[in-house]
């Protein structure tokens, strides 16, 4: 039902943000809505109320020499060593997916990147793959799709996620660039 989201939210938003939520809770998976001001920066969103779980950004990236696609989950401040990336991928030539790939097999735009988006990919073409930091973490902040929302899902309904969607985590160590 429609009526447990704010009135305010454009129908496309309401319909995404409920698709999401109908699919976790499909599955029984359980989760908890943060609602907020839209949020269109990692800067903005320094500002949003405390909520538990790690905050989290997501890659997605693209090797053009073997043609594979990953999503690559780590801490929302990290700034990662793409190039180390690429080595522990054992990737030749990596560069960001394109927004076309991006909208096929996640069904999100460019800035609206989240490991919610794998329920879309029901073909498997995303490997994913998580910082270790983040795989240890107690729960996570997921990004719903929605910029003025925030989805905090335990460990455990991570996991039984990507059991619904039939994605197998790959645990990296993914190294940080220092300063800015």
């Amino acid at each position: 039902s429609m009526s447990r989201l704010p009135l305010a939210l454009p129908s496309h938003i309401c319909e995404t943000l409920c698709m999401i939520e109908d699919f976790l809770s499909s599955h029984g998976i359980t989760f908890t809505r943060y609602e907020h001001p839209a949020v269109f920066t990692c800067e903005e969103s320094g500002k949003l109320p405390s909520m538990p779980g790690t905050p989290t950004k997501n890659l997605f990236l693209h090797d053009a020499r073997s043609g594979a696609y990953a999503l690559v989950v780590v801490g929302h401040d990290d700034l990662v060593d793409l190039k180390s990336v690429r080595s522990a991928l054992g990737w030749s030539k990596l560069s960001f997916g394109s927004s076309e790939k991006l909208r096929e097999f996640l069904g999100v735009d460019p800035g609206s990147v989240t490991v919610l988006g794998l329920m879309h990919d029901v073909t498997h073409s995303v490997s994913l793959y998580v910082d270790e930091p983040i795989a240890r973490a107690e729960s996570i902040q997921c990004h719903p799709l929605v910029n003025t929302a925030t989805l905090v899902l335990t460990a455990d309904a991570f996991r039984r996620f990507l059991e619904a969607t039939g994605h197998e985590v790959h645990v990296l160590t993914v190294a940080k660039k220092t300063g800015m």
